[in-house]
């Protein structure tokens, strides 16, 4: 549910490893493309008051269901995502499906400091972390799904890297705070080692197990690819920040392989 820039590489993952794929997308220009990848298409968008699209067709064909639909509740066209979360789980509960996969945010735990782990008690600040977090619960909630949460923290891959948005910007709070990334290799890595371990019932942190401080890594990143760095203003008393562990894959798992640097 989902094929946007994770969902789309997920799915030709999943194809590539023989399984039979379906996915959705909100453009009818995309249709073809999924088609070209080997995953069968529909058109599906959920709003929060009804969903637009087969998407009873599509659930009849799906055992596990890869839940991968950003909150975006930013601007004035918010949308309530717990509302369309719900219209989605009214749609699953009459549908084949048995395990559920919800892509979430490191963002449910707010501004905790000091090491975050699985164990660690969500308390979000914002309403895309509240709202996530009510997400996870209603489909948690449900005895006759299997559902996994995986809390990925911030995304960086092919086209996409905080670094291009910071560069230039001066006198930024938190440069002490250490980074929370996860390359978009990675994320695949982690939500196909949940399928093929079949790790259902479990809530999983995803992000890569070296933290440097914003200051070093953004200023490193910048200079890398020669773009303006970005300034950070010196605060006392310095934030420890948090560092989000996940306790099943930073234990010298093999799924990450992609450096935060690449």
């Amino acid at each position: 549910m989902g094929c946007g820039w994770l969902g789309l590489p997920l799915a030709r993952q999943l194809a590539g490893n023989s399984h039979q794929v379906y996915g959705t997308t909100t453009s009818s220009d995309k249709l073809i493309v999924l088609q070209k990848e080997g995953i069968a298409p529909y058109l599906i968008s959920l709003s929060s008051t009804e969903i637009h699209g087969d998407i009873e067709g599509f659930l009849s064909h799906v055992d596990i269901l890869i839940i991968n639909v950003p909150p975006r509740l930013r601007g004035n066209n918010a949308e309530s995502f717990f509302k369309k979360m719900e219209l989605l789980l009214d749609e699953v509960k009459k549908s084949p499906v048995t395990k559920i996969l919800f892509i979430s945010s490191t963002s449910v735990y707010g501004d905790i400091e000091g090491e975050v782990t699985e164990e660690t008690l969500p308390k979000p600040t914002t309403e895309s972390g509240k709202q996530l977090l009510d997400s996870e619960e209603l489909f948690k909630n449900v005895d006759s799904l299997q559902t996994t949460v995986i809390r990925f923290g911030g995304l960086i891959g092919p086209e996409r890297h905080p670094v291009t948005m910071l560069s230039g910007r001066e006198n930024l709070s938190n440069g002490d705070d250490p980074v929370n990334l996860i390359h978009q290799d990675d994320c695949i890595r982690m939500i196909v080692n949940v399928i093929d371990e079949q790790l259902w019932g479990r809530t999983f942190n995803g992000v890569y197990p070296l933290h440097p401080t914003k200051r070093d890594y953004y200023s490193s990143e910048a200079k890398r690819r020669g773009i303006p760095p970005p300034t950070y203003k010196v605060e006392t008393p310095i934030k420890r920040g948090k560092t989000v562990t996940s306790m099943h894959f930073d234990q010298g798992h093999p799924i990450f392989k992609t450096s935060i640097g690449s």
